[in-house]
């Protein structure tokens, strides 16, 4: 038979050039799989498409079901057109596979024609795939040798493309699998069109106010995988709530560069910037502090939180942060809509975050060096199985264990509320912006004004009648030819006590409950709030407290004096490492029988800061060795031992082998009788050393154990060193001289190069 010309030039090896050569004869040749007419062998040397079928192949062709499995990741059973997915291919252990071939076919086509084909194959790994030389639409090894999983990208065809077929073929010495059904088989329909119904605008009445605290959970304990122990940390949160106009980030778009620079350097100055430059897109910026480590417990430092507010036209919030170090990876929100169906604000809400990458550099550890996306890619999730140096790998495909928690909470509410739903939470207070509907009807479509200022103070202080005013701006004027209406507005009103209904108007909340006692031990305060629900309708203000304080015992048998609160925690003693930090209080009145006072007036405890660098820490060099050869050019070499490995960015080890050039003296024509007895004579001496030195050791009266055996060589090639030890015998005491002493020997071991 011949083969085809992909073939030519690759088989390296015996073993290697049967296997392919069966793979290429079941897929390749012209045999009953490949019905091929002289007109298609024509297409084919010119530079078309191969013919990739069903195979029969004697005692060959096997059910691969158990064995290896095609899995397109998400295992989807629909593609959404234009949309990109990995697809990747395994093998169960102790499975393995040489060669493989990965096609992508529209149902019923043989890949004739390049209209058979579905989509398009990107390669992750050029070292490990390559595109087929005669079939550019498949994909295949590049280098026939032992895998167990390759990963390729697969961008899904167009719309109206109907349902295609992945294959998949595998070589396995010389066994072939091809399956049309099983695991080397993944089928997918194009998503149907659905007739999505517009996004509903926010219907929810007034402003709402939200907290939103960030729970880190990132940790060695959790994510033990090349955890970062140096610098980890999260960058400062920054985002914002905001209009449905405005995108901070979102999950198929690419980085701007404000994203870019949280993402790579964990700086929130840019991203800023550009929220701020979106004007009334924009309601309120979210900030949070970076945290250093990026975990601890809540006892010891609490979660950070930011509060924020919405509206109708702001109700969404987005946030991200960076986990630091690493390329470009990060955990947020995008686009929270924190609106309700029925015209509510959501009163909690709570999203595990799982990490996201910023498509602006491609590497693939904490660690990696910078390597930047050219092009930039889009933002997408991370995945279990996007590379097996990732310290999120899975080779199962299973989630992520999500690194981050947010809790938004409601804290307030503010202005008429129109839900249709009952709230459970009666947390609204005075509104202090509201208009008036009838004069919002009448305001021209061209004329763009900010919202109205809280009402003055009345003109009047008594029963006379008096006025109060509120202003607006008019910000934009698109149609000069209209006229705007007024920018102030005025009412009459009376002064404070003068409306019949005033005692009726004043509405409060209820109280929330009462703070935490101030002192922990003995007696302190403590405070309790609740807000105005609706203001006087003359516009007086309510004269109800909306704080009450009142004292407080805690523990009365604790302490028997009076003391300060404590003070700020001061700084870490340590700038790296683990360190102690401490805080005090003082005694503001002593006891009054007299006693000592037994309240604790220091505090101590440990703080952590980033792990200190370690150097690369050496032994002394040894002797150089004896020359490896007895006449002609060799060479010696010498060696040293890491004493200490570096550790969190120290000075990494230098080399821990020399070798030198050494010569003898010329060899002549019985240098190989010569070379004998040298190495005779060389051991001869060997033996007259150490029987000198043992001489010596009796002669010192020490007893020595016998030499234990060499060590294991510590490296397996390049240069390596051995010791062994003869241990000092213990008879008893003051039965050995005080110089008596454990002997050590070193030697270098395994020299020849890598």
């Amino acid at each position: 038979f011949s083969l085809s010309p992909s073939s030519k030039g690759v088989m390296m090896e015996k073993d290697g050039m049967v296997v392919l050569l069966v793979f290429l004869n079941v897929l390749f040749i012209h045999t009953d799989a490949f019905r091929r007419d002289p007109a298609e062998r024509q297409s084919r040397s010119e530079g078309g498409f191969c013919r990739i079928l069903r195979t029969q192949t004697r005692g060959a062709r096997r059910d691969g079901q158990s064995e290896f499995r095609l899995r397109v990741e998400g295992d989807p059973e629909t593609y959404q057109p234009g949309s990109t997915y990995r697809v990747s291919l395994y093998a169960s252990s102790p499975s393995y596979f040489r060669g493989f071939t990965l096609i992508a076919l529209k149902e019923g086509r043989e890949g004739v024609t390049p209209d058979d084909y579905a989509g398009t194959f990107k390669l992750i790994d050029e070292s490990d795939t390559q595109f087929m030389t005669n079939c550019p639409p498949a994909v295949t090894e590049s280098i026939p040798r032992r895998r167990t999983r390759i990963q390729v990208f697969w961008t899904a065809p167009p719309s109206g493309s109907g349902c295609i077929t992945l294959k998949a073929s595998v070589v396995q010495r010389k066994i072939i699998f091809f399956q049309d059904e099983g695991s080397l088989t993944k089928r997918l329909c194009e998503k149907a069109a659905t007739t999505e119904k517009p996004i509903q605008e926010c219907c929810a009445c007034g402003t709402a106010k939200y907290r939103v605290t960030f729970y880190g959970n990132w940790s060695e304990k959790v994510h033990p995988k090349d955890y970062p122990r140096r610098a980890n940390h999260w960058s400062a949160l920054i985002g914002a709530s905001h209009s449905r106009s405005y995108v901070l980030w979102e999950y198929g778009g690419f980085a701007s560069e404000g994203v870019k620079q949280v993402a790579e350097y964990g700086s929130p100055v840019k991203m800023e910037e550009e929220i701020r430059q979106k004007g009334d897109d924009v309601m309120t910026v979210i900030k949070t502090k970076a945290q250093w480590p990026a975990w601890q417990p809540l006892n010891v430092r609490a979660a950070p939180s930011a509060e924020f507010s919405v509206d109708r036209a702001r109700h969404l919030m987005s946030f991200l942060t960076m986990l630091g170090p690493s390329p470009d990876w990060n955990v947020g929100l995008s686009g929270e809509d924190l609106c309700t169906r029925d015209c509510g604000w959501v009163q909690r809400l709570v999203k595990d975050l799982v990490p996201w990458d910023a498509g602006t550099d491609s590497g693939v550890t904490y660690e990696s060096p910078n390597k930047p996306s050219n092009p930039q890619e889009r933002i997408r999730p991370l995945t279990s199985l996007d590379h097996p140096q990732s310290p999120f790998y899975d080779p199962s495909g299973g989630p992520i264990t999500s690194l981050a928690r947010v809790v938004v909470e409601r804290i307030a509410r503010k202005g008429e509320q129109c839900n249709t739903v009952p709230d459970t939470i009666d947390d609204i207070v005075a509104d202090i912006a509201q208009e008036e509907k009838e004069e919002a009807d009448n305001t021209p479509e061209t004329c763009i004004y900010s919202n109205w200022s809280p009402w003055s103070a009345c003109s009047s202080s008594t029963c006379d009648k008096g006025r109060r005013m509120r202003q607006r701006m008019l910000k934009a004027q698109l149609d000069h030819n209209v006229p705007c209406l007024h920018t102030q507005d005025f009412e009459p009103c009376m002064g404070p006590g003068c409306s019949e209904e005033e005692a009726s108007t004043c509405m409060m909340s209820e109280w929330i409950s009462w703070s935490p006692c101030s002192s922990s031990c003995g007696m302190g305060m403590r405070s309790r709030e609740r807000y105005v629900k609706q203001f006087p309708e003359d516009g007086s203000s309510c004269t109800l407290p909306t704080e009450e304080t009142e004292k407080c015992v805690v523990n009365e048998d604790c302490c028997n004096c009076v003391v300060t609160e404590w003070s700020e925690w001061e700084p870490c003693s340590v700038s790296c490492g683990v360190g102690m930090r401490r805080r005090e209080r003082m005694m503001k009145m002593e006891a009054s029988d007299g006693s000592p006072c037994r309240a604790q007036l220091v505090e101590a405890e440990k703080c952590m800061m980033p792990e200190c660098t370690t150097d690369c820490m050496l032994s002394e060099w040894s002797g150089w060795s004896e020359c490896n050869k007895s006449c002609g050019k060799g060479h010696v070499i010498r060696s040293r031992m890491v004493k200490l490995e570096p550790q969190f960015g120290g000075m990494p080890c230098p080399e821990t082998v020399q070798r030198k050039k050494c010569k003898i003296r010329k060899c002549t024509k019985g240098s190989r009788t010569s070379d004998k007895r040298k190495r005779q004579e060389a051991s001869d001496r060997r033996r007259e050393i150490q029987s000198k030195e043992s001489v010596a050791e009796e002669s010192s009266a020490c007893a020595l154990r016998p030499w234990s055996s060499w060590t294991q060589c510590t490296k397996p090639c390049g240069g390596g060193v051995q010791e062994r030890v003869m241990y000092v015998k213990k008879k008893g005491k003051s039965s050995q001289p005080s110089h008596c002493k454990n002997q050590k020997e070193v030697r270098a071991c395994k020299v020849q190069p890598c």
